[in-house]
C-alpha cells in the first residue's frame, strides 16, 4: 500500500467515526470516490474486500438515513455506554484517577509530533487517533494502531451484536492496523442479539462493572505513572488547530 493510499483510509475510517453532522453527509461522495479510487489504484490495498464493501454500505446508509435519526443513533451508539465508547481510556480506565495523566501523556506524544487538538477534543479519541496515524509512515502507523487493536476488536464486537452499521468502520480500522477480526465477532447471532435487546428492554442496561471491563493497558502504557515508552514515530510536520477540527475536509494526496 502506498503511503498516499494509506493516507487517504485512515483519513476516511476517521470521517467516518465522526459525528454525522451537516459536513459530513456532504463530503459523504467524496469519501466513497476516494476510497474507490484508491482501491482501484493499489493492487495490495491494506483493506480487504469485504471491509471496503462495508464501508461502502455505511457510507450509503448514512446518505439514506434521515439527519436527526442518523445523528441520534450516533449518539445511542457511543455515547451511552462504555462498551462502544470511541474514547479509548475508558476501556482501559474506567471513571479512575489514572485516566487524566494516561490522557495527558498521549496529548505530549501527539504535540512532540505538531498535532495540536482543539480546546475540548480528547487525545484518545479514535477518530483523533486515525487522523494522527494517517500522519505516520505505513509501517509506523500500524506499529501505533496495534497498540490499540484488542480495544478496537471489543468495540466491533459490541457494534457487531447491536447489528451496528458502524461495525464496518471498527473492523476497516482492524484491518489498517494489520489485524484481523476475530471469525466468531463477525457473525453473532440474531437471536442472541435479540434475546439481550429484549433483556434491556424489560429490565434495562446490564450494569457495567470497571472489573469486567478492564483492558490492558494501551499507547505503550500511558498510565497514571507517565507514558512507559514513546510510541516510534517519525518526525513529521503537523497543521496546527486552533479550531474545531474538520474531519470531512478534502482528502488529497498525501500530507507535505
Amino acid at each position: 500500500m502506498t503511503n498516499q493510499s494509506h493516507y487517504v483510509t485512515a483519513r476516511v475510517i476517521a470521517a467516518l467515526l465522526g459525528y454525522p453532522d451537516a459536513a459530513l453527509r456532504t463530503h459523504l461522495p467524496q469519501l466513497k470516490e476516494a476510497l474507490q479510487t484508491h482501491a482501484l489504484a493499489d493492487t495490495e490495498s491494506v483493506l480487504s474486500d469485504a471491509s471496503r464493501l462495508a464501508l461502502a454500505a455505511l457510507m450509503d446508509d448514512l446518505c439514506a438515513t434521515d439527519p436527526l435519526e442518523a445523528e441520534a443513533r450516533y449518539v445511542d451508539t457511543f455515547d451511552r455506554g462504555r462498551r462502544t465508547s470511541l474514547h479509548l481510556f475508558e476501556h482501559v480506565h474506567g471513571d479512575s484517577r489514572e485516566r487524566g495523566p494516561a490522557l495527558i501523556d498521549l496529548q505530549e506524544t501527539y504535540a512532540q509530533q505538531g498535532l495540536l487538538l482543539a480546546p475540548g477534543e480528547l487525545p484518545d479519541y479514535l477518530p483523533v487517533v486515525l487522523e494522527f496515524a494517517a500522519m505516520q509512515t505505513e509501517d509506523v502507523a500500524r506499529a501505533f494502531l496495534g497498540e490499540i487493536a484488542h480495544l478496537m476488536q471489543a468495540i466491533h464486537t459490541a457494534l457487531v451484536r447491536e447489528r451496528s452499521p458502524y461495525a464496518a468502520a471498527l473492523a476497516a480500522a482492524l484491518d489498517l492496523a494489520g489485524v484481523p477480526v476475530l471469525a466468531d465477532e463477525r457473525c453473532v447471532g440474531a437471536a442472541e442479539a435479540e434475546r439481550q435487546q429484549q433483556h434491556e428492554r424489560e429490565h434495562g442496561p446490564v450494569p457495567e462493572l470497571d472489573e469486567q471491563w478492564a483492558e490492558p493497558a494501551a499507547f505503550a502504557g500511558c498510565s497514571a505513572t507517565g507514558q512507559g515508552s514513546a510510541p516510534r514515530v517519525q518526525p513529521i510536520q503537523f497543521v496546527p488547530r486552533e479550531a474545531a477540527p474538520d474531519r470531512t475536509r478534502p482528502i488529497q494526496g498525501t500530507p507535505a
